[in-house]
């Protein structure tokens, strides 16, 4: 559990110690032979030639806050547990491939291997935004280690995010008539939205998914600015977790046709494709509801998003178990030895 010690005493909270953490898993897979193909706030790394498996995995952590029992900047394990902040989200995937690496006599395999540290996923994905945009050809196979609880998926949601502005006319409370209600506006689009989206949306099923349909959340509604004023402006954040890609398309067709009506703006703040991919060698391919950097790239690549658990990630004390990062090692074994022909 060296290299996974060494990991979380790094403070990679908003990537605060990035150029040391991503200078330590340089050196790490140099002794094995890898060479550094890129390396700034990301690094990618490869192993051989023509590298038909790939690693990615993020080195940044969210914020701690108070209550935890241990020092969360520092690996404890008790009671059959491993406890440190990241050690779950997502260092204990990153040791784990290293280790994997290690414990694999690499001058067998028929293919290479390709290997990628990000930046900035806890925030905004800004280090696979960066790889994605540099038109980087990622290999046939992909894992992804985030914390899965062992259990692999190939397949996940899109996200489509939209910010909506709705303009009015500003007048007193007591002659509302003078004026024209950004608020009401909003109410009453959000309402019919609503309606198109239960009748329309949520039906078209797709069993592939744990929750079987497209979700749609108002996470933000923020408008006027007195209590006795109507409402010049509102602002409205819209959060649809896609189960199809066609529904993204119909989502906008909708806001279209009422945005005349409605008296708003829209702006697309993320778009992201849902995909799902079967990986032959994996007894059961199954798919995740939330959002991980699977979801940006590699569109020719089988992903498998596999990591850690218990999925603790964001929480006080969070903790995997030392059996399931055990495993989690073999596994990697086994995936780069299958992809490989060892």
């Amino acid at each position: 559990m060296d290299i996974l010690k060494k990991l979380v005493e790094f403070n990679t909270i908003k990537d605060k110690e990035n150029s040391k953490i991503i200078n330590y898993i340089e050196s790490e897979l140099k002794s094995l032979n890898f060479k550094t193909v890129y390396k700034g706030k990301y690094i990618i790394m490869q192993y051989g030639n023509n590298p038909k498996i790939g690693f990615l995995g993020h080195t940044d952590t969210v914020e701690y806050v108070d209550g935890w029992k241990t020092n969360p900047l520092e690996m404890v394990v008790s009671q059959n547990n491993i406890y440190g902040l990241g050690v779950c989200d997502m260092k204990s995937g990153i040791a784990a491939f290293i280790n994997a690496c290690k414990n694999i006599d690499l001058s067998k395999l028929k293919y290479g291997i390709k290997a990628y540290f990000t930046y900035d996923e806890e925030i905004g994905f800004g280090g696979i935004y960066d790889i994605v945009n540099s038109k980087e050809d990622f290999p046939e196979y992909m894992i992804y280690g985030e914390p899965t609880n062992n259990m692999a998926y190939t397949g996940g949601k899109g996200l489509l995010e939209i910010d909506i502005k709705f303009y009015g006319k500003k007048a007193h409370s007591s002659n509302p008539d003078k004026g024209v209600s950004a608020n009401l506006n909003a109410v009453k689009m959000l309402g019919e939205l609503n309606h198109y989206y239960e009748k329309e949306i949520k039906s078209l099923v797709d069993s592939k998914y744990e929750i079987p349909y497209t979700t749609m959340n108002l996470g933000l509604l923020n408008g006027g600015s007195a209590k006795n004023s109507v409402a010049c402006s509102c602002i409205a954040t819209l959060d649809f977790r896609i189960t199809d890609s066609k529904i993204i398309r119909m989502i906008k067709e909708k806001l279209n046709s009422m945005k005349e009506k409605y008296k708003f703006d829209y702006e697309v703040i993320e778009q992201i494709e849902p995909f799902y991919n079967d990986v032959e060698f994996l007894e059961k391919n199954r798919t995740v509801n939330f959002m991980t950097e699977a979801s940006f790239g590699g569109e020719k690549s089988k992903k498998i998003i596999l990591g850690a658990g218990p999925m603790t990630a964001h929480e006080i004390d969070e903790h995997i178990s030392i059996e399931s990062y055990n495993n989690l090692i073999k596994q990697y074994e086994e995936i780069i030895k299958k992809v490989n022909k060892y």
